[in-house]
């Protein structure tokens, strides 16, 4: 079945639990997509475990655009959500409107996400009434990573789980279809999800959210620079492949690959020393 905003947020009326992933490529969307995720999250998270960034901050729209394509070209059912990088947004309503447009028209994304709270109520209403759908992101949230100090948890004390919640209530106001809330106490983020009309996806927020989304590499065991406490290691793709990259270069270097069933024949029989010679 294809999933919608309208599907997505029936959802959370029939405690049907969301489930997202990250990817970033067309072969990794298509296996997604074959097996029934719900969304498909473009992350700038792309930033770190593609690129080889120490944070988001760098990601570009270019970035962002090229990955959003080649993952919608992978994807049959699954909602295309593509994350607005730093900087496309931030400097003006305007330039959200324009550069989620261009998110949908050039990136194929169905959706867009972007960071932030109260602050960014006139941009996700102005984005909404382009009939672009948005999902917010609140709590820890990645590209104010400088401001923060660091990937740390919040809303663990009194003001700034009441700012979180808050946060929340505006979002819903400003035509946010869902909301993801990321590093915040697990009964903070229950208490906000029975709160909310709209559907929650967490990302170390516990298990009271109507969703979950993880990156892949990190749930994969292939990212290993760093790993959040809120993973959970679904396979150590990380050690299964460098076992076949090693295996494969022991087989080219002793000539036992390739073999005769992996290389081409000729039609004709040929003198090669013969045709040298003409």
């Amino acid at each position: 079945m294809k999933n919608t905003v309208a599907t997505i947020m029936k959802q959370k009326l029939s405690n049907d639990r969301i489930a997202m992933l990250t990817a970033y490529d067309y072969s990794t969307a298509k296996i997604m997509d074959e097996i029934g995720i719900n969304i498909i999250l473009v992350g700038d998270s792309l930033g770190n475990v593609i690129l080889g960034y120490e944070n988001t901050v760098s990601v570009t729209m270019d970035d962002m655009i090229r990955h959003s394509a080649a993952v919608s070209r992978g994807v049959k059912n699954a909602l295309v959500l593509t994350d607005m990088p730093f900087m496309s947004y931030q400097a003006s309503v305007y330039d959200a409107v324009i550069n989620a447009g261009k998110l949908l028209k050039e990136g194929h994304a169905n959706a867009v996400k972007l960071e932030g709270g109260i602050e960014f109520v006139p941009h996700i209403k102005a984005i909404t009434a382009a009939s672009i759908p948005v999902v917010a992101h609140i709590g820890m949230t990645p590209q104010s990573v400088n401001v923060f100090g660091g990937f740390k948890l919040q809303g663990s004390d009194k003001e700034s789980a009441a700012k979180i919640i808050e946060d929340a209530k505006a979002v819903q106001e400003a035509g946010a279809f869902a909301v993801v809330l990321e590093c915040v106490p697990g009964d903070l983020a229950a208490h906000i999800t029975k709160m909310l009309d709209i559907p929650t996806i967490g990302i170390g927020a516990g298990n009271g959210c109507d969703g979950q989304v993880l990156v892949y590499q990190d749930m994969l065991g292939m990212y290993s620079d760093f790993t959040p406490k809120f993973v959970k290691k679904y396979a150590d793709m990380g050690n299964i492949m460098k076992e076949a990259f090693s295996n494969y270069i022991k087989d080219v270097k002793s000539g036992s690959f390739p073999m005769e069933q992996h290389t081409f024949s000729s039609k004709a029989q040929i003198d090669y020393n013969q045709e040298t010679e003409n």
